[in-house]
């Protein structure tokens, strides 16, 4: 039995990047124009081979929408096992999609300050295409550091001092998150014998007491890993000083790495503690967690005056929320959760993109409005009234920030508005009816309502200072590489927000699919190598 083309493209997202990264290497630093064109055909067709795969996933091409790729020819679990499912290809066309606007944006003036940018980039796009991809622990591992190889010479790259004391933070602190995620991933193989995620929620059922509480403990530590990684508190202190340092670009891209960790999480709770002898194991931890996580960042961005820590702050918002969710332990907030995850990444990504286009607003002048066309100074005289002309381009920056400010806070009528009050309607409306609301589910409204009031508060203060009390703002002279990044970003979510009814039910389907872990390993137990078939049909 030979394998189909199509059953190939799983391959892809890892393969096209690291051909190509490794291919620019070989071109001069000169030739900027070719470098950027090569990164950015291999980019688009990662975009392209996204949509395939979800659309491959959603209509179940593969039975229950879940495609297995045997790295090698080896059979599970003892090969390297990629996993494709309506999750995994979502969060790719999320990775494509943010990745093609973060390489236009840097192509005029960010991809041309260092060296091997592009190289980096790929590379970059690599691990988080590998991490969401792989079923098995020490592979994710791989690619989990690929990625934090990748993101150390990004995050430095044109460096100035501020710049290289984040950085030097940053590579700290995921070195240590390597350490834990090792020594987490040995306690699990010494337990179970297998790294693989399919297997080793099958194999929970056969441990004795002894040998699962120590799998527990391998679980937590490697854990660490990922909470630090998404920023839940107390680990996530890093976050807000990265993502001011780092170049607008790479500081998009951080955005979708903070959500690696919690898009594992996700997967290796669902997987492991949703049913079985451990079920229930560690959902109050990251319910908690999130929930001290939500309010860490609502104090933070109600005291930040700078925009870009604003931004990370936003983040760490996004990040507990979806914590919170998760740990709540409800399965239909899961896919409310996602449809949050994803609208949030779009909108702090094209915030941190739109930062440095608002900063070239130097110069003070008359008091202006942003979200107007015109502003008019009417005299005491009757009389026609004077006034002067904004700018396309101030227009366009105050219609840009008050797009972002209205995803991040929650307000309608975009997608963070439609994001939240899912979300509030899924914990006034438990599963079990019999039990009530409890507090936990006041606390969690309470935090999500707060932490969108203090945004408000400092997002609003921060565009009052820079649109409206600025005087004679002169406009910035603003290039096609950096308008259409940040447009195609905000009708991402505009488009989101009309289609929300068949995103949502897409995300369903996919929440319904992580809620039963037995699907996954009737899928891996039926999936041949390449000639068992045929072997077994002429016996």
């Amino acid at each position: 039995m030979s394998l189909s083309w199509v059953q190939h493209l799983i391959l892809a997202p890892i393969l096209l990047p690291l051909i190509f990264g490794a291919g620019l290497i070989l071109i001069n630093e000169r030739h900027h124009q070719k470098k950027f064109f090569i990164n950015l055909a291999s980019t688009l067709a990662m975009l392209v081979t996204s949509v395939a795969l979800l659309l491959l996933a959603d209509h179940e091409y593969w039975p229950d929408g879940i495609g297995l790729y045997l790295s090698a020819n080896w059979a599970a679990p003892f090969g390297i096992v990629l996993l494709v499912d309506r999750l995994t290809a979502v969060m790719l066309l999320l990775a494509s999609v943010l990745a093609t606007a973060s390489l236009v944006f840097a192509m005029t003036r960010w991809s041309r300050i260092g060296v091997h940018f592009h190289s980096l980039f790929q590379f970059l796009l690599m691990g988080i295409n590998g991490a969401f991809l792989t079923n098995d622990l020490f592979n994710l591992f791989v690619f989990f550091e690929v990625m934090l190889a990748a993101s150390y010479g990004l995050v430095l790259h044109g460096y100035n001092s501020m710049r290289i004391r984040a950085g030097m933070q940053y590579i700290v602190v995921n070195l240590l998150t390597s350490f834990f995620f090792l020594i987490g991933v040995a306690l699990i193989y010494a337990t179970t014998g297998t790294l693989n995620m399919t297997d080793l929620a099958a194999r929970l059922n056969m441990l004795n007491p002894e040998d699962l509480v120590l799998l527990k403990i391998g679980v937590v530590i490697l854990a660490l890993a990922f909470l630090t990684k998404s920023a839940m508190w107390p680990l996530g202190f890093w976050l807000p000083t990265t993502y001011s340092a780092a170049s607008p670009p790479v500081a998009a891209m951080m955005v979708l790495m903070t959500k690696v960790g919690v898009y594992v999480l996700i997967r290796l709770w669902l997987l492991l503690f949703s049913e079985g002898p451990a079920a229930g194991f560690g959902f109050d931890l990251l319910l908690w967690g999130g929930l001290a996580t939500l309010a860490f960042g609502t104090i933070g961005i109600l005291a930040s005056q700078e925009p870009g820590r604003m931004a990370g702050y936003a983040a760490v918002i996004s990040s507990g929320t979806l914590l919170a969710a998760v740990g709540y332990g409800q399965p239909a907030l899961i896919n409310v959760a996602l449809f949050y995850l994803i609208s949030s990444t779009l909108a702090v990504a094209a915030f941190l993109l739109l930062i440095e286009l608002i900063d070239r607003i130097r110069t003070p002048g008359a008091a202006m409005l942003a979200l107007t066309m015109e502003a008019f100074a009417v005299e005491d005289k009757p009389g026609e009234p004077v006034g002067k002309a904004i700018s396309g381009a101030l227009a366009f920056l105050g219609l840009a920030f008050a797009c972002c400010a209205l995803i991040i806070t929650g307000l309608p009528p975009l997608s963070g508005f439609i994001a939240k009050f899912s979300l509030f309607h899924s914990l006034l409306n438990p599963e079990d009816a019999a039990a009530g609301i409890g507090m936990v589910t006041w606390i969690m409204i309470t935090l999500v309502v707060l932490s969108g009031l203090a945004g408000i508060i400092s997002l609003m203060r921060f565009g009052v200072r820079t649109f409206w009390a600025a005087q004679n703002p002169v406009a910035p002279h603003l290039q096609r590489s950096e308008v259409m990044p940040i447009t195609t970003l905000l009708l991402a979510c505009v488009l989101l927000t009309t289609q929300a009814g068949p995103t949502m039910a897409y995300l369903e389907r996919s929440a319904e699919t992580l809620n039963q872990p037995g699907i996954y390993w009737e899928r891996l137990d039926s999936t041949a190598v390449i000639g068992a078939t045929l072997e077994e049909s002429t016996q």
